[in-house]
């Protein structure tokens, strides 16, 4: 196994660690110290790492958008976690189900990014079976979104984000295996159903009940730039209504980060490095929103002021 010396965290665990202080770094300084109306220098760069689709400033150095990549590769992450998380998935049901011990080269690979054994979570094989799941189903309709439903522009992401979002999806499924006991005996079905306790029901529905907002969400986005029959008539940006859109700016991503605290709640809330996963999201989403919301702001007079940004009634 692999710790960081004198931390007690294991690898992945210190790797969201720096992203959660990065990404909260960032949203303090841009909300405090917004230097978005300069086009020179660190300001520039700045604001090109924290932008993407319709918040990228129009004015920016020419050589900035040598980084840019199409917003629409949004469904390359997606794949990837199907192909990566689905595989970690059926190699765990074969492990746990069927007795068959986990290929060397995974184990190599888990023990280098974990793992602290002095903690224990809650739930045990079922646990890690439903989170990497649900995981995998989000996985597979976001992407379905992204190809059938969502209208992309010529909106763009830096190639910077779009290597986060790639090592984001390969640390997904490891993250959930981070502290969990990968030494599986044989169960069966029955003695998963056994595992049931009431956090993990609880997930399940708070995880159902995301999803189908975020889908809700995403569709009256799509609808805003289609007529009745489904056809793209306009690729302008139209101030959405409906649904969580009532309360705030970016429900899509408030539903993101409900998704992944469902999955905490699948191991009793006792999962430290999902935890730290999880003030990722928070910090990431609320940035992104936060910057969404001072576009639509700007863009529409009329905008509603009782709206957020990203937590209803909160910010």
């Amino acid at each position: 196994m692999l710790l960081l010396p004198g931390t007690g965290f294991s690898l992945v665990a210190g790797f969201w660690s720096l992203l959660d202080v990065v990404f909260l770094s960032a949203l303090f300084l841009h909300l405090i110290g917004d230097c978005s109306s300069h086009r020179v220098g660190l300001c520039s760069v700045f604001q090109d790492l924290i932008r993407y689709g319709k918040t990228k400033l129009r004015a920016r150095p020419a050589w900035l958008r040598w980084f840019d990549l199409p917003k629409r590769w949004f469904w390359h992450f997606y794949f990837l976690s199907i192909i990566w998380n689905g595989t970690l998935l059926g190699l765990l049901v074969r492990s746990s189900l069927l007795g068959v011990a986990l290929p060397q080269w995974m184990q190599l690979l888990l023990n280098f990014f974990h793992k602290d054994s002095n903690q224990k979570i809650s739930g045990g094989e079922l646990s890690t079976l439903m989170a990497l799941s649900l995981l995998w189903l989000h996985s597979l309709r976001r992407l379905l979104e992204c190809r059938y439903v969502s209208v992309f522009s010529g909106g763009v992401i830096h190639l910077a984000q779009y290597c986060l979002g790639i090592g984001y999806y390969l640390l997904l499924g490891i993250t959930v295996l981070d502290h969990a006991e990968l030494d599986y005996k044989k169960v069966t079905v029955p003695g998963l159903v056994l595992q049931l306790r009431w956090y993990h029901i609880f997930g399940c529905l708070l995880y159902i009940w995301a999803s189908l907002h975020q889908n809700r969400c995403h569709m009256i986005l799509a609808g805003l730039r289609k007529d009745k029959s489904g056809k793209v008539v306009t690729m302008q940006h139209v101030m959405p209504s409906g649904d969580w859109f009532d309360s705030v700016s970016c429900p899509h991503y408030f539903a993101e980060l409900l998704i992944y605290i469902s999955v905490a709640f699948l191991f009793g809330l006792t999962h430290l490095t999902w935890w730290l996963q999880v003030l990722f999201v928070l910090f990431n989403q609320s940035l992104a929103a936060i910057l969404c919301h001072e576009f639509y702001l700007q863009k529409f007079d009329s905008y509603p002021a009782n709206r957020k940004a990203f937590i209803p009634f909160v910010f």
